[in-house]
């Protein structure tokens, strides 16, 4: 049985970068936001990460405001804390000097205790002939499959 009960995927990060190296954050939300989550109402698809004062945080993110909340009810677009070891925040601090890196959330996950974990991935963007061969792979992969099916 898998160790997550919810999980949704940023499929855009995986056309619009080359994902190099990946690692998994908590991410600290209110009340409302994990409970949105579980219904389903996030979206990340344009979103990434910055550094400010040594800390990570990801922007972009939106989670929906929670339809049974109350007038606490959160802010659907606000800048989310990210929770990591100084010794990681140090290391990614370094690479992110790099030219054309960036930092990118990839996939929201919901583990058995109930917290809530960002997969985010250091990330290069792919040029247009590199999403083009992407697309060429995928659809020579889905014909393979079909002829191997029957």
């Amino acid at each position: 049985m898998s160790e997550n009960l919810f999980s949704y995927k940023n499929k855009k990060a995986f056309y619009r970068y080359e994902l190099i190296e990946k690692l998994t954050a908590g991410i600290v939300l209110l009340g409302t936001e994990i409970k949105s989550i579980r219904d389903g109402k996030v979206n990340f698809t344009d979103a990434y990460c910055v550094f400010r004062e040594g800390e990570l945080w990801a922007t972009g993110i939106h989670i929906a405001e929670y339809s049974l909340g109350t007038c606490n009810n959160h802010e659907p677009t606000r800048d989310r804390k990210l929770l990591l070891s100084a010794r990681e925040l140090r290391k990614w601090q370094k690479k992110l000097t790099e030219k054309g890196l960036t930092i990118v959330p990839y996939q929201l996950t919901i583990n058995k205790k109930g917290l809530a974990k960002l997969d985010i991935a250091l990330a290069k963007g792919k040029k247009f002939y590199d999403k083009r061969e992407d697309i060429k792979d995928r659809d020579n992969k889905r014909d393979l499959d079909r002829l191997t099916k029957y």
